[in-house]
Formats: C-alpha cells, sequence, structure tokens
C-alpha cells in the first residue's frame, strides 16, 4: 500500500522536516532544531502539531443514536453536552481496546477523532454497529493541526477572535476567512491547547500565520516524550485489543451510571477488572540513573520475579531524565515501589512513579475568566 501524505507535506519539506512513516503516512519526525528542542519550545512557547494522519468521523442522527454508540462505547454520552469533548475507547468483546477515540457533542450528532493505524477498521466496527439508520462520513477533506504550550492561546486569538474563552475539553466553530472551521481546547501534550480542523486546502496558509505570530513546527519524535512525560497512552503501544481500560488505569473515563447499567461491548470483563479481579496494571517507571528502558523491556521484582515489560519509554525533556511505563503484576504497582530492568542483558534499579511525570498545564475555565483580558492587553 502506496504511504499517504498531508497536506502540509510539501510546506514540512520547506521547513526541513525529516520524515518517517508512520500509521501509513510520511509524518514529519523532527525539524533542524531537533526533538529536544521541539519539546522544550512546546512546554515554553508554542509548537505547532500536523496531526492530518488522524481520522475526523462524524456521525449524524437524532433518535437512537446515543443508545446505538453507547453499545460500543463505554461513556455516559445522555449527559455529555452541547460542544462538550470526552476521551473514550472502542471497547470489544473481551474488554479489550479497538481504539482510544475523542468524541464530541456537536448539534447533528457527534464528531470522533480517530487514531491513524485504526481509523478505517474503526470506521467499519461503528458503521456495522449503527447500521444504515445514521450517517458516517470519514473526512478526507479535513485537515488537524494542534497548537499547543502556554503561547498558544493569545498566538490563535490573535487570529481568530474568540477561541480564548474555549473551556477545556469544549469546541465551538468558528469563522476562518469566511469559512466555519471548528476548534477544540484539547490535545496531547500536557499543555493547554487546542487542536483545529479545517479544509485541506486552507491548512497550509493558516499554518503559516501561525508561525508567523510566533509557533513553530513540531514533529511526532517531540509529540511523543510530550504526551509520555504527560503520563498519556500511546496506540498500540501502551493500550491495545488485549488490554483493558482498567488494566491501562483509566476506570476515571468510565462513568458511574455506565460502570453500574454496563450494555457495552465487553462490559462483564470489565466489571470483573473493577471488582478487584485485576491481574496487572499500567504504571509510570523512573528508571535510575541515566538507562533508557525501551518497549519491550522486562520488569523484574528486586527478588528476581519477572513481574511485566515496558510499554514506552524514553528520555523526558521537562524531568531531564528517563521515564516510562509499562505493565506490571497488581501486587507491584504500588507507587515508591522498588522494581529492576533488563536492558542489554543487565538489570537496572528503577521505581514505581505516581503519573505524569510532569504536571498538566491545562487551563481550567476559572483560569480562562480570570486571564481573559490579561491575554488580550498581551496582544495590544
Amino acid at each position: 500500500m502506496e504511504t499517504q501524505k498531508t497536506a502540509l507535506y510539501e510546506y514540512h519539506k520547506s521547513l526541513g522536516a525529516k520524515f518517517a512513516p508512520f500509521a501509513g503516512y510520511q509524518m514529519p519526525i523532527q525539524y533542524t532544531s531537533g526533538i529536544v528542542e521541539e519539546h522544550k519550545f512546546t512546554r515554553s512557547e508554542a509548537g505547532l502539531f500536523d496531526v492530518s494522519h488522524m481520522g475526523q468521523l462524524s456521525i449524524e442522527g437524532n433518535t437512537g443514536l446515543i443508545s446505538a454508540l453507547e453499545k460500543i462505547i463505554p461513556i455516559d454520552l445522555r449527559n455529555i453536552k452541547h460542544n462538550q469533548l470526552k476521551y473514550t475507547f472502542l471497547t470489544n468483546e473481551n474488554g479489550g481496546i479497538y481504539d482510544d477515540l475523542i468524541v464530541t457533542k456537536v448539534e447533528k450528532g457527534f464528531n470522533i477523532i480517530l487514531n491513524a493505524a485504526c481509523k478505517d477498521n474503526d470506521y467499519k466496527i461503528i458503521k456495522k454497529a449503527l447500521g444504515e439508520k445514521f450517517k458516517l462520513t470519514l473526512h478526507k477533506d479535513l485537515s488537524l493541526v494542534a497548537l499547543q504550550g502556554p503561547k498558544a492561546s493569545k498566538i490563535l486569538e490573535n487570529i481568530i477572535s474568540g477561541t480564548s474563552s474555549l473551556k477545556f475539553m469544549n469546541g465551538k466553530n468558528f469563522s476562518y476567512n469566511g469559512t466555519e472551521i471548528y476548534i477544540t481546547r484539547s490535545g496531547y501534550t500536557g499543555e493547554d491547547g487546542f487542536e483545529i480542523s479545517i479544509l485541506n486546502n486552507m491548512v497550509e496558509e493558516f499554518a503559516k500565520i501561525l508561525i508567523v505570530k510566533g509557533a513553530k513546527p513540531i514533529g511526532l519524535g517531540a509529540r511523543d516524550t510530550l504526551r509520555l512525560e504527560a503520563g498519556l497512552c500511546l496506540y498500540g503501544h501502551d493500550i491495545n485489543e488485549s488490554t483493558t481500560p482498567i488494566e491501562a488505569n483509566l476506570k476515571w473515563t468510565i462513568s458511574k451510571r455506565r460502570r453500574e447499567e454496563g450494555g457495552f461491548s465487553g462490559y462483564n470483563k470489565i466489571k470483573s477488572d473493577m471488582n478487584g479481579e485485576l491481574s496487572r496494571l499500567r504504571i509510570g517507571i523512573k528508571p535510575s540513573g541515566k538507562i533508557i528502558a525501551r518497549e519491550g523491556t522486562k520488569i523484574f521484582s528486586v527478588d528476581g520475579q519477572e513481574i511485566g515489560s515496558i510499554t514506552s519509554g524514553t528520555y523526558g525533556p521537562s524531568v531531564n531524565g528517563p521515564i516510562a511505563m509499562g505493565y506490571v503484576k497488581y501486587n507491584f504497582s504500588k507507587s515508591k515501589t522498588n522494581i529492576l530492568l533488563e536492558v542489554r542483558g543487565k538489570k537496572y534499579n528503577a521505581q514505581v512513579f505516581e503519573l505524569p511525570f510532569y504536571k498538566k498545564s491545562y487551563v481550567r475555565w476559572e483560569w480562562v475568566k480570570k486571564n481573559f483580558q490579561n491575554n488580550m492587553n498581551g496582544l495590544l
């Protein structure tokens, strides 16, 4: 299958991007300054990410749509507010995760962001579950860019008025050059930020303006180190079809009503996990010294028992040291438990660490109200 390219591919090339195949796309991994500098710039300024490889699915319908979706998605869609976003999953019959999703309630139904490698299969699963009663569109005409970092709000407000007033995990339609675009206050870095859904034929001009206003292009390499510092899962690594949301330490995503009533794929397995029958749990891990434990690294107890493995591991520029996530037997999952990591045949000391490694800087509504005027003053 031919590798695909996003609408920003040529622009990435002009900026000196280094590319690598990712989920069927040629994606920018880094630019000329390198991953560490891109990471730090996002934490201190504002980084611009091309995430157009992600799937953007819209589902239109009213009567019966919520009940139909709740059979395959374990969140409370009855009480989701208009323009509100929720993190959730597409679960299988065994409680495993086909994909993790962002679902947004919109006027005509729901918008769902799908992972790039999963989007075609997700569409088939959702289409099969919903049948022909509802209109599903997996958009090919839309790009998705993420503006992330403490200065993201000022930059975007300077281009599109009113975006600074968005609540965290909420979205809204805005007018840009006479065209309606959908913007959410969300992201995958642990920073305040926005994700902008915009037509392919408008995205390059929009990206150029964001960069002129102070953003810098950031590749997927820094996106990975940023999300790992924030303790966020990467599908296909930290979660997959064999891990349940409870094993993944994501119980908080399932509302009280759905936990009690069930009615979604894999509920029996997930319920047993919630009732204390867990055999393993996703944890944060802080290796001692400078050793970096990559995916697949075996984890041992201090007495030599193999208890799990690493699913993600890297150097965290913001915490100035190695970090990792993985799964261990439940009895070894308590924070500050001493463990051993086997790297290249040698065992190294490490400790279970309470996630996240880097404190998230998402902006809550109280902060928005307090600082909105200050943000505007900074633009004048």
